[in-house]
């Protein structure tokens, strides 16, 4: 969820044929039926491919208990709440948060905000605007910008 920007719901219905190996990308069916095109890192190819080899599901990477249909993603939520839980971690993130995560990282380095828009499948860019106030490289360079508009006043 976290290196290609899903949703939970995308996570738990992601079919086998949502890969795209030939051009490393993760073909994903989102919000209102609309699809979109996110890279996919080859750790993470490797790793829906070894997920893959444990059920041989010949639709869905991750199958419910009986194969015939995509996990719950209540079950991935529990899955997630357990592992957070398990970490210790001192606030309590959603699986949502991978999402915003996954935005904030593109944007702190240096990834435009359009593009951000269209891995994540926002209609409107200002939703995706919202990520940028939350980045390191945004702040430093207002202060940057600030320095040299208010020196010598």
């Amino acid at each position: 969820m976290y290196a290609c920007g899903l949703r939970i719901s995308e996570a738990a219905t992601l079919e086998v044929t949502a890969v795209d190996r030939a051009r490393m990308v993760l073909r994903i069916i989102g919000k209102g039926d609309k699809e979109r095109l996110v890279p996919l890192p080859r750790p993470v190819l490797d790793d829906l491919v070894a997920l893959w080899k444990t059920t041989r599901n010949p639709r869905w990477l991750c199958p419910n208990n009986a194969g015939d249909a995509p996990v719950c993603p209540a079950v991935l939520f529990r899955t997630f709440a357990a592992a957070v839980k398990a970490a210790g971690l001192p606030r309590r993130p959603t699986p949502h948060t991978l999402r915003h995560s996954y935005a904030t990282r593109l944007l702190e380095n240096g990834v435009d905000t359009r593009v951000v828009q269209v891995f994540l499948g926002h209609a409107n860019i200002a939703t995706t605007a919202l990520y940028t106030h939350l980045t390191e490289p945004t702040r430093d360079s207002i202060r940057r910008l600030l320095d040299t508009l208010m020196s010598g006043l």
